[in-house]
C-alpha cells in the first residue's frame, strides 16, 4: 500500500451541519445526495462469514444498489435462467423475501452490464424501480402495483452504444429521470421516426404520468451526448436545484419546471466523440464538481450561477492526474471531498472550495474500481471491479487504510454496485448476493 501525506490539513475546513440522524438510504447516493450518512456503530472489520448479519442470494447478476427504508431493502435483480428483470423486497432485520415481482422480459443487449444496473428510489410511501431497458414500476410497501410503464415506448428508443443507466429519483413529491442520449441512431438504437433529444423528465409519483419533459440541448458529437449520470439535487443560498452532468456540460435547473438555471461547459473543448460520461455531479459547499471523462480534470464550478458560462465561471480545475474520476462519483462527507481514481486505484481527499489535496493513498488492487465510495461513521467504504472491499479512515492528515477483505465469489468481475448503510448496518452486493453486515 503506497501512501502520501501531501498537505497538512487546514484549520477553517468548512463543515456542513447534517441532521441528528439519517436511518434510511433512499436512493442510490444516500439521504444527503452525497455518498453519505450519519450512521455510526457500523463494522469496521468483516469477511463472508465475520459480522454477517444474513446473506440472500439472487438468480442472476445486477449491478444495481439496494436501498433501505426503516425494516425494508428494496433491490432489483436479473433471473439468468428466465431471462426475467425481478423487484425484491427484504425484510432488512433478517432478510427474509416480504415480495417479489417480475418487472419485465429481457435482461441485456451487451456483455458489459444488464437491464437491472439503475438503483430504485423511495419516499417512504411507495418505491420506484427502473431498467435499462425503459420499464419503470411503482409499488407500495405491501407489494401492491401502483403503476407501470416503459420510457422506451412513451419517448422512442434510447439511442446508446452501451445499456442505458440511470437511476430515477424521488425529490420533494415528484419523480425525476434523465435520459442524456446521442442526436441520431447508433447500432440500430434510437428512434427514426422523429429528433431523438436529451431530455429531463418529471412525473407524478402516484400515477407516473408526465408534469413537464425539459428537453437539454447539447453541442457534444456522437458518444459524447451519452450520459449514465443520475440527477442531484442541490440547495444553495435557499435555492434548490438539479445538477445535471453530460452532454459535455453542467447544467442546473428548477425542480418545479426542469427550467434551465444555468450551464457551464466543457470538460471537452475539442469535441472528442467518444467522451460519454459516467459519474453524476456532486454539490459541495460553495462549488459544484463536475468529473471529465477518461483522465480528464475535475472542474469545480461556483454555485449560485445564473444564465450560460464558460471558464469564468469555474473556481478550480485539479492539475494532479490522480484527481480524475472517470466512473465513481466523488463523495462529500464530513466537509471534504474524496475522489476514486477509477483506473489509478488513488483515493484523493481534497478541500471543496479550494481544490487542495489533504492526502491522497493508493490501493493495492488488481482490478480497478467503479463502485462509487461510501462514508459513514468516520470511515470510507469501497469495493472495487472483484469484489474486494477496502475500508479507509475518514478525515486525517494521511491516508490509512483500516481493512481489507474479499467479498466476491469466483467468476465475479465489473462489480459496480456501491456499498450503503443503514440502521447501524452495512450492505454489500456482489454479482449475485446482499450481504448485510453488522457488529
Amino acid at each position: 500500500m503506497k501512501t502520501s501525506s501531501l498537505q497538512p490539513l487546514l484549520a477553517g475546513i468548512l463543515l456542513w451541519t447534517l441532521p441528528a440522524t439519517s436511518a434510511n438510504w433512499p436512493d442510490w447516493r444516500g439521504p444527503f445526495h452525497n455518498g453519505s450518512t450519519t450512521e455510526t456503530g457500523l463494522p469496521e472489520t468483516f469477511s463472508k462469514t465475520e459480522n454477517v448479519h444474513w446473506v440472500m442470494e439472487f438468480p442472476g447478476r445486477a449491478a444495481s444498489t439496494p436501498i433501505i427504508w426503516g425494516d425494508r431493502v428494496f433491490v432489483t435483480a436479473t433471473d439468468e435462467n428466465t431471462r426475467t428483470l425481478l423487484v425484491y423486497c427484504l425484510k432488512r432485520s433478517d432478510g427474509a423475501v416480504l415480495w417479489k415481482k417480475e418487472a419485465g422480459v429481457g435482461i441485456s443487449r451487451d456483455e458489459k452490464s444488464n437491464y437491472a444496473s439503475p438503483s430504485p428510489t423511495t419516499d417512504g410511501k411507495q418505491v420506484v424501480f427502473f431498467f435499462g431497458n425503459g420499464e419503470m414500476m411503482a409499488c407500495d410497501f405491501e407489494g401492491n402495483k401502483l403503476w407501470s410503464r416503459n420510457i422506451q415506448k412513451d419517448y422512442g428508443d434510447f439511442a446508446f452504444q452501451w445499456t442505458f443507466s440511470s437511476s430515477p429519483l424521488l425529490y420533494e413529491g415528484r419523480l425525476y429521470l434523465q435520459v442524456l442520449q446521442r442526436d441520431q441512431p447508433v447500432n440500430g438504437r434510437g428512434r427514426t421516426d422523429g429528433p431523438i433529444d436529451s431530455y429531463l423528465l418529471a412525473m407524478d409519483p402516484q400515477t407516473g404520468k408526465e408534469l413537464w419533459r425539459h428537453v437539454r440541448p447539447s453541442t457534444a458529437r456522437m458518444e459524447s451526448h451519452e450520459a449514465y449520470s443520475t440527477p442531484v439535487p442541490f440547495v444553495y443560498e435557499g435555492r434548490k436545484e438539479l445538477l445535471i452532468a453530460g452532454g459535455d456540460c453542467l447544467t442546473g435547473h428548477d425542480p418545479a419546471t426542469g427550467e434551465e438555471l444555468w450551464r457551464w461547459g466543457t470538460w471537452n473543448p475539442n469535441r472528442i466523440t467518444h467522451w460519454r460520461l459516467v459519474p453524476s455531479p456532486l454539490g459541495a459547499g460553495s462549488v459544484v464538481l463536475a468529473c471529465g471523462p477518461k483522465g480528464a480534470p475535475i472542474f469545480a464550478v461556483k454555485a449560485g450561477l445564473k444564465g450560460t458560462h464558460e471558464d469564468d465561471a469555474l473556481a478550480w480545475v485539479s492539475t494532479e492526474r490522480e484527481v480524475s474520476s472517470d466512473v465513481s462519483t466523488p463523495l462529500l462527507y464530513e466537509g471534504s471531498v474524496y475522489v476514486l481514481n477509477s483506473d489509478r486505484k488513488v483515493l484523493v481527499r481534497l478541500e471543496p472550495a479550494t481544490g487542495k489535496i489533504i492526502w491522497q493513498g493508493e490501493f493495492e488492487s488488481r482490478s480497478k474500481f467503479e463502485a462509487s465510495p461510501l462514508g459513514a461513521d468516520g470511515k470510507i467504504y469501497l469495493m472495487n471491479h472483484d469484489g474486494r472491499v477496502f475500508v479507509v479512515r475518514a478525515g486525517g492528515n494521511e491516508f490509512k487504510l483500516l481493512h481489507s477483505v474479499d467479498m466476491g465469489d469466483q467468476g465475479d468481475r465489473e462489480l459496480r454496485t456501491s456499498i450503503v448503510a443503514a440502521e447501524g448496518q452495512l450492505f454489500v452486493r456482489t454479482e449475485r448476493k446482499l450481504y448485510c453486515l453488522q457488529k
